[in-house]
């Protein structure tokens, strides 16, 4: 047994060389996503501003298709999915949806800062549907950072909701949707190559989008209406997409040389560049209630993150000193 675990242990070290050495890439890319993602928030408020959120939501996901399509072919990866795919990724596209709706009506009158840092309780959510509907076991520790999570987006929300009414919980909408998109994803990563999971969601996302944005003018809802950018809420509408393609192609090829649990912490900092821009453009600059919210969210993350990876480290080696002969 000495022998096997000594054995264990050196292949455990030669696969942890092998992973430092593309860890670097895979921060560099996780870096190369928080500083290219807030676009995506620059250019949906920008274009919200002339055009429907429902349009803006449909253009995003025909521009995204549109790029990766290409890069399929070059890649010569199927265009074909099976029927479980299939209804994984459609699930996928409905969520993507819902969550792009709620943050691009957020951002038509939020500050890029208030709604990204509301958005931010994903993580609080995930770990909550995996223990309602998973039946994961949670420790009091980490639940108990997801209740100050949630205490300091209440402090974003607090004022953001006097200030623009209802509005204001719609990024809540857009972290329950993304944290939907995140656990589909991980059980669709098991059927689908990352470049062809992007074309499907963004295609079928686009497909169903069609439907919705008829129905608009029946249900007397403005925001989910079809109506034709002009001028340079073209050039908007079209970075939505452009800027959400390359950010999120960005993300999945970090996740493919680095491990979830090294670039998780890194996604908080997406707030930074997102706040300056939000500063430089549109001259919103968080109070010092938001600011003080957006520091308690982070630092719960960053607790949840950190508890999560103490039992994957746990996890790892006792199914190590099981599997050793």
């Amino acid at each position: 047994m000495g022998k096997g675990i000594g054995q264990s242990a050196n292949a455990g070290l030669a696969i942890a060389m092998n992973t430092n050495d593309r860890i670097l890439p895979g921060v560099a890319l996780m870096l190369g996503f928080c500083l290219i993602a807030p676009w995506i928030d620059v250019f949906s408020k920008l274009a919200a501003q002339g055009v429907p959120v429902g349009t803006v939501t449909l253009v995003r996901f025909v521009v995204q298709a549109a790029l990766m399509a290409p890069i399929l072919l070059l890649m010569g990866l199927s265009f074909r999915l099976t029927r479980r795919a299939f209804g994984l990724t459609l699930a996928r596209a409905a969520v993507s949806i819902l969550s792009t709706y709620c943050f691009i009506a957020a951002l038509k009158v939020m500050p890029l800062a208030d709604a990204l840092a509301i958005a931010f309780v994903e993580p609080f959510i995930i770990l909550l549907i995996g223990r309602l509907a998973m039946n994961e076991q949670v420790g009091p520790r980490r639940i108990g950072a997801a209740i100050v999570g949630f205490a300091g987006s209440m402090l974003v929300i607090q004022p953001a909701f006097a200030h623009f009414g209802a509005v204001a919980l719609f990024p809540l909408g857009t972290a329950f949707g993304f944290a939907l998109y995140i656990l589909i994803t991980r059980a669709l990563s098991r059927h689908s190559h990352p470049v062809a999971m992007q074309f499907h969601t963004a295609f079928v996302a686009g497909v169903l989008c069609l439907p919705l944005l008829a129905l608009g003018p029946a249900l007397n809802e403005p925001s989910l209406t079809l109506v034709a950018p002009e001028g340079i809420f073209w050039l908007w509408c079209a970075g939505v997409g452009i800027a959400s393609a390359i950010s999120h192609m960005s993300m999945t090829y970090a996740l493919k040389f680095a491990p979830s649990s090294t670039l998780a912490p890194l996604h908080y900092l997406e707030i930074v560049p997102a706040t300056l821009l939000g500063w430089l453009i549109f001259a919103n600059f968080p109070n010092q209630l938001t600011l003080l919210g957006i520091a308690v969210i982070i630092a719960s993350g960053l607790y949840i993150i950190h508890r999560e990876r103490i039992a994957a480290r746990g996890l790892a080696v006792s199914r190590a000193l099981t599997e050793a002969p």
